[in-house]
C-alpha cells in the first residue's frame, strides 16, 4: 500500500453508479442503486461507503433506491475544516435527502453513521420516515453510561479519549493507518476476524483512512463529542435529542460489540414515541452489517416493509 493515497481508492466499480452531489454547503459522494423508496446508509468509523457494498445491491433488487455516502470528511467527499458537530453532520444527511430529489427517506446507520441517524430523526423528524440503527446507541444514552459505567462503556471509548490529542491523526494513519486495523480488530467478533473478507475489507479502510485529511476529520467528530459536554453548544444538543422521536426504529446490535456496549445502547427505546424495536444479533462484534450481511438485510427489508 506504499505512496501517495488519494480519493480514487474509493470509487469502486460495482453494480451502482458514483455520482457527487451538493448538499448543506458541501459536495457528498455518493454510490447508488436501484429505483424506489430512498434508503440511505450512513457508515461508521473507521470505514467509508463500502461498508454498504455487499447489502446495497440486495436493497436495490428489492425495489429501493439504495444510497450509500461518504460522510463529511470522508472517501471522497469533501474534507472542510469546520462542521464534524451532531448539528451539522444531521442536516448534511437531511440536505442530501433533498438534493437527491426526495421528499424523505429511510436511514440506516451503522457506529458512527447511527448516532448521526438518532440526530437526523430528532432534529429533522418529517425527512426520515424510518431508522436502522447498527452498533450505535442514543446519543444520550452513551453520555450517560461514560458516566455511569465507568469501568464498561467509558473503558470501551478508551480510544475515542485518546483521540482528543491534538494532531493525534498522525498516529492515526502511521504505518499505512496499522491503528485503524487494530481498531477493527479489537471491535470486529471472532468469526468473522478469521475470514479474508475481513482481511481485505481492513485494508481497504486502512487506504481510504491515509486519504489526505481524512483522519482528521473523522477524530474531528469524535472531538466534538467530548468537547461539547462542557459547552453550551452540547448543552444545547442535549436538550433537543430529549424529544422522544416520532420516526419509527429498529435497533440491531451486535451481542459481543466492544465499542458500544450492548447493555449501553439498550435503553435508547426510552427515546422513541414511535413504534420500536430492539434485536441482540448474537456471536457479532460492531461490524453487523459485514459480519452477519444476510441478517442485517433481511432486518432492514422487514422494517422497510412494515407498516
Amino acid at each position: 500500500m506504499g505512496g501517495r493515497v488519494d480519493e480514487s481508492c474509493v470509487l469502486v466499480d460495482g453494480p451502482w453508479t458514483h455520482r457527487f452531489v451538493g448538499a448543506n454547503g458541501s459536495r457528498f459522494h455518493v454510490v447508488e442503486a436501484g429505483t424506489g423508496p430512498l434508503v440511505l446508509f450512513l457508515h461508521g468509523f473507521p470505514e467509508f461507503w463500502w461498508a454498504w457494498h455487499d447489502v446495497l445491491p440486495r436493497i436495490a433488487d428489492s425495489g429501493f433506491r439504495a444510497v450509500a455516502i461518504d460522510l463529511r470528511g470522508y472517501g471522497a467527499s469533501d474534507k472542510p475544516p469546520r462542521g464534524y458537530d451532531g448539528y451539522t453532520m444531521a442536516a448534511d444527511i437531511t440536505g442530501l435527502i433533498r438534493a437527491l430529489g426526495e421528499r424523505n427517506a429511510t436511514i440506516v446507520g451503522a457506529g458512527a453513521g447511527g448516532m448521526i441517524g438518532w440526530a437526523a430523526a430528532a432534529f429533522h423528524p418529517k425527512l426520515v420516515n424510518r431508522l436502522v440503527v447498527l452498533g450505535a446507541a442514543h446519543p444520550l444514552r452513551l453520555r450517560a453510561a461514560l458516566f455511569a459505567d465507568p469501568r464498561g462503556q467509558f473503558a470501551a471509548s478508551s480510544s475515542a479519549l485518546r483521540f482528543q490529542v491534538p494532531r493525534y491523526e498522525h498516529v492515526l494513519t502511521r504505518d499505512n493507518a496499522a491503528m485503524v486495523g487494530e481498531l477493527m480488530t479489537s471491535w470486529t467478533g471472532p468469526q468473522w476476524r478469521e475470514t479474508p473478507e475481513f482481511a481485505d475489507y481492513v485494508a481497504r479502510c486502512r487506504e481510504a483512512m491515509q486519504i489526505p485529511q481524512a483522519a482528521f476529520c473523522a477524530l474531528e467528530a469524535y472531538r466534538w463529542v467530548f468537547r461539547s459536554a462542557l459547552r453550551l453548544q452540547g448543552y444545547r444538543f442535549v436538550k433537543l435529542m430529549q424529544k422522544p422521536l416520532i420516526t419509527p426504529t429498529l435497533q440491531l446490535h451486535g451481542g459481543l460489540d466492544t465499542a458500544t456496549l450492548p447493555r449501553t445502547a439498550q435503553g435508547s427505546g426510552r427515546y422513541v414515541l414511535a413504534p420500536y424495536e430492539w434485536r441482540l444479533i448474537p456471536e457479532v462484534g460492531h461490524f453487523l452489517h459485514q459480519e452477519a450481511t444476510d441478517v442485517i438485510t433481511g432486518e432492514v427489508l422487514r422494517w422497510l416493509k412494515s407498516n
